[in-house]
């Protein structure tokens, strides 16, 4: 079989990836819990396990999409690097925690013997990736990390998360020049970390398309609701989309033309982030939205052509949740043929067909709409 042609430099991936990330250990129980009850005789792994990311380390490197992904590695995020998100106080419980050998930070989220080292490997390779698009080595970077990021608040670990990767790469961005970064988060969770750090900044747009799960808890008191709009000069740049469960692939091409498109394209970003998370497809434990390898693709495909009109192809993707071993990774490569603009799909959907109904999405995108077109001058310019 002949070998498949190489890709133009201008339409590749390049991923940073280091594998001293996987040597964050969370541990068995119950789900996300840490704990055994006594009565089971397997305990699973912790949804956020090694496993997940080898997988999507592999079906980058092996896959069909492989020869349009350029391997890179980082060094670790220095200490001084963290405070451009992070509060000294926050770092510096972290820091403590990892010299007593660990600490429960809230509910399942465990900073073990080897957590802090893969933490700051994570930030160092998504700072890395962010720096390659910056110094103009690359267009499309994308920071293979755990663990994630994107509910660590400026002073707060939350669900998984110890530091926001994706808030340290927007304030490089920032720092290095670019004067307007629009953040798009698909995981099936509230961003609610990197909406906090920017929840009063104007040159930072952040939106989250999420499942409507609420707050859980002193971790996370964040509601993800509409009316969450970001305060004082910041007041209309956070954009929270809660979608109903189940909304699916039809649903959040939905979302996506009717909300994200034109408040993009309103806000003109010179650079593009990608925050990134399987959670939301059809089959994980961890989230109920239905999505599969087409609706992915669609996304990446909406990202790419909103980074091709305004921020020059500049796009940041950051890996989060998605904690089906298997699917998780087949949704990635999907994510990503959309992100290169492919023609065809190179990889098929080995367990999706999933029946839709896109009416209660629809109806529910509708009033988001209404509700931000009254309440926000700046979506309503568009």
């Amino acid at each position: 079989m002949a070998a498949a042609p190489s890709p133009p430099p201008t339409n590749r991936v390049d991923a940073f990836w280091h594998d001293g990330m996987l040597n964050h250990d969370t541990g068995r129980g119950v789900f996300d819990t840490g704990s055994d009850p006594g009565f089971l005789d397997v305990l699973e792994k912790h949804p956020e396990n090694p496993d997940r990311v080898r997988n999507m380390v592999s079906i980058l490197k092996r896959g069909p999409i492989s020869p349009y992904i350029s391997w890179h590695t980082a060094t670790p995020a220095l200490v001084s690097q963290l405070l451009s998100f992070h509060s000294p106080e926050y770092i510096n419980e972290l820091v403590e925690a990892d010299k007593n050998g660990g600490k429960v930070l809230c509910f399942g989220t465990f900073l073990n013997p080897g957590s802090w080292d893969a933490a700051l490997l994570a930030a160092g390779n998504t700072l890395s990736a962010m720096k390659h698009i910056l110094d103009g080595k690359g267009k499309i970077a994308y920071a293979l990390v755990r663990p994630p990021g994107h509910h660590a608040q400026p002073s707060q670990a939350d669900g998984y998360c110890f530091l926001n990767n994706a808030g340290l790469a927007v304030r490089l961005a920032l720092d290095s020049g670019c004067k307007r970064v629009v953040v798009v988060d698909i995981d099936v969770h509230y961003g609610n970390g990197t909406a906090e750090g920017f929840y009063q900044s104007n040159d930072v747009l952040t939106i989250s398309l999420h499942m409507n799960h609420g707050s859980w808890g002193p971790s996370h008191p964040q509601s993800g609701s509409v009316d969450e709009l970001g305060e004082g000069e910041g007041y209309g740049y956070n954009m929270n989309i809660p979608l109903p469960n189940g909304s699916g692939d039809r649903g959040y091409k939905y979302a996506m033309t009717e909300l994200v498109v034109p408040a993009v394209e309103s806000f003109k970003p010179e650079m593009v982030v990608l925050v990134v998370g399987q959670d939301s497809s059809a089959f994980d434990p961890n989230g109920r939205q239905c999505l599969t390898m087409d609706g992915y693709r669609v996304i990446g495909q909406t990202i790419r052509s909103l980074a091709d009109r305004h921020s020059g192809g500049r796009i940041l993707i950051v890996q989060e949740g998605g904690y089906h071993v298997t699917y998780s990774a087949y949704c990635l490569h999907a994510t990503l043929e959309g992100i290169l603009d492919l023609p065809d799909p190179l990889l098929g959907d080995p367990i999706a067909y999933y029946p839709e109904d896109e009416a209660f999405p629809v109806k529910v995108v509708d009033s988001i709409k209404k509700y931000l077109v009254d309440k926000v001058p700046f979506f309503k310019e568009h």
